[in-house]
Formats: structure tokens, C-alpha cells, sequence
């Protein structure tokens, strides 16, 4: 049978793959030969938005095809760059351009490519930024959605299951007892109570914090959550502002708090190179959370002041910034510094 498209790109989160994936999926392995299912969020620490790692999902969907169906789709990991949309488009086109030339090198012609999937809201502002592929628009399938399915399996609500494909249900039933899933449900539990205590409130609260990205001689000075939400994991000293203070104050207040930072007050705020307002509406799962980052250069110097955890911090620590790991950062903490460093 003719194909309308020799490949077809569908991008998405899959945080779970539920049934309008696969018919998204079914629908694309109609209309093209090959179908690149590319899969986001990739390369970031478990968290309740997103708990399962690249490698899980593909085992989901692929857990849900048939021989045949498996040997014509390919899945690639696709990493958020939450704050430079051309920097993403750019992965998206070298990515899906790799998969093309492996895939369908015979080809005596350009291989016609599409983008596959619904308008479902602002996330999906994606489908316009690539004019040179088709696109195919599919309806949302029985308007689904993974985010009240997450929080159903986490909730321990099994009403989730009958949105899902059974393989992806089984998949999910066998990891449940494992430890990093009963920290999330912990994680949720957490974020619920939290809430909750915004219930009263006439209008949904905005938050506002600030951090701080200081860095000294190519490291960037980081700290260890002590408390939930993500514990354990690195993080850019900062918090909540006052009523009281301005946000500058705010950010230097906590820089201290959180790393006991010796430098004087007037020398970090003489090394502040920039500023940036950080708001993307998904950067924190505690609510709407706009942050105020600083960047803070130092003077360069061979020993890095000497720097200790407290308060909010288990421990506080200069990381070369070749060393850092996405996988390992905190909300979208890795993004702040890629946008505010250059690196």
C-alpha cells in the first residue's frame, strides 16, 4: 500500500503512553512508512511530571506493537531546553534528519517527513515550528490526558488502567514496589498537602522566588535539597521572597543562608553580570512559581571560597560546569544555567 509519508514525527512526553499515544501511533503507522516517535523529557531526574526514564517508555511502546509495527518505529530520546526554542528545534531536526539518513539511505529522492499529532493546548505550539515537514492533525483520542493518569497511579487510584494498553498497565504494576516509585508517591502525597492549604484562596497563587548562579573560575556553586519536593537532588541556592525585600536582597539573603558564602554583600552584587525572569508555568510542581535568577561571575582564582550547607541545604558545593548532569539538577535548574552561562 502507497504511503502518503515516508516518515512521520510524533513528539511527546508519554509520562504514561495511554491509549491516545497508541492511536496516534496506529494512526501514523497508516500514512507513512516509518514513524519516529520522539521522546521528551529525556535525560531529567524521576519526578511526578516525570517518573519514568526514556528507556522505560520505550519498553511501554514498544511493549505495545506488534513485530511487524516494532520493525518500523524508532525512538529517540529529545532533551527539554526549556528556555531557547530554537536550540530545540534545532536537536528535533538533527535528530529526526540522523533517523532519516540511517533508516532510509536507499532512498533515490528527499524523504517526504510529517509531524503527527493534536493541538491540545499551548504545549503543543510545537506542531508550527518546523514549515519544511507536513503535518498530519489527529483528534485527541477520548480527551485524554497523562497528567490526571499520573496522578491516579500515584494516588493508588486504579481507575487509571482502563486509559492505558494493558502492556503499559502490567509494566507499571511490576515497578510499583520498587523504591524510587514509592518516593514519588511520598513525593505526591507532599505536593498534594501543600496545596491544599491554598484551597480558601479567591484566585490560583503565584509564587515568586529567586536564585542565585554563582560562578568562580568555571564552577558553579550548587547545593543538596535537604526537604521535599526533590530531595536529594542539586539545586541553585534560592527560595521564597519576603514581604519585606527587594528581590536582589531576597537572592543574596538566601545564597547565604543555604552555602554560608564569605564574600562580601558589596562584591556579589558588583559581580552580577545578569539577570532573567524564569516562568515557564510547569518549573515547579508546588504551583505557578515565577523565579528571579542572578548571575553572579567572580573574580577567578585558583582556591574557590570556602562554602558549607545549612538551612534549606544538606550541603552546598563548587561542580565544574562540564561535570554537571541534568539528570540530577533540580526543576529547571540545569536550563537557568545554560541560559544565563552560555554553556
Amino acid at each position: 500500500m502507497n504511503k502518503s509519508y515516508d516518515f512521520l514525527v510524533f513528539i511527546g512526553r508519554f509520562q504514561p503512553f495511554h491509549l491516545g499515544h497508541a492511536s496516534v501511533v496506529a494512526q501514523g503507522l497508516e500514512q507513512a512508512q516509518q514513524v519516529i516517535i520522539l521522546c521528551g523529557s529525556a535525560y531529567q531526574p524521576r519526578s511526578i511530571r516525570n517518573p519514568w526514564t526514556v528507556q522505560e517508555r520505550e519498553k511501554m511502546i514498544r511493549g505495545t506493537l506488534g513485530e511487524e509495527q516494532n520493525k518500523r518505529v524508532h525512538i529517540s530520546p529529545l532533551m527539554d531546553i526549556v528556555y531557547n526554542d530554537e536550540s530545540w528545534v534545532r536537536n528535533v531536526q538533527a535528530t529526526v534528519n540522523g533517523l532519516v539518513t540511517a533508516f532510509h539511505s536507499t532512498l533515490h529522492r528527499p524523504a517526504k517527513v510529517g509531524l503527527i499529532g493534536h493541538s491540545k493546548d499551548q504545549s503543543s505550539y510545537y506542531l508550527n515550528l518546523f514549515p519544511q515537514w507536513g503535518s498530519v492533525a489527529v483528534e485527541n483520542f477520548n480527551g485524554l490526558s497523562a497528567t490526571p493518569l499520573r496522578q491516579k497511579v500515584f494516588q493508588g487510584n486504579e481507575d487509571f488502567q482502563k486509559a492505558l494498553p494493558v502492556p503499559v498497565v502490567e509494566y507499571i504494576a511490576e515497578h510499583q514496589t520498587l523504591d524510587w516509585f514509592q518516593n514519588l508517591k511520598q513525593e505526591q502525597q507532599f505536593v498534594e498537602t501543600y496545596k491544599s492549604a491554598w484551597n480558601d484562596s479567591p484566585y490560583p497563587p503565584t509564587f515568586v522566588t529567586t536564585d542565585a548562579v554563582v560562578v568562580q573560575s568555571g564552577h558553579v556553586l550548587m547545593v543538596e535539597r535537604k526537604a521535599r519536593p526533590g530531595k536529594g537532588l542539586l539545586a541553585l541556592p534560592g527560595g521564597f521572597i519576603r514581604q519585606d525585600e527587594k528581590l536582589i536582597d531576597g537572592c543574596l539573603r538566601e545564597l547565604r543562608e543555604e552555602t554560608r558564602l564569605k564574600v562580601p554583600a558589596p562584591v556579589l552584587k558588583g559581580s552580577i553580570k545578569a539577570q532573567q525572569v524564569f516562568d515557564d508555568p510547569h518549573r515547579s510542581t508546588r504551583g505557578r512559581t515565577i523565579t528571579h535568577a542572578f548571575y553572579i561571575e567572580l573574580a577567578a582564582n585558583k582556591e574557590l571560597p570556602r562554602v558549607k550547607g545549612s538551612d534549606d541545604a544538606k550541603a552546598a558545593m563548587w561542580i565544574p560546569l562540564a561535570d554537571l548532569d541534568p539528570a540530577q539538577i533540580y526543576e529547571d535548574h540545569y536550563f537557568i544555567i545554560q541560559e544565563l552561562t552560555g554553556c
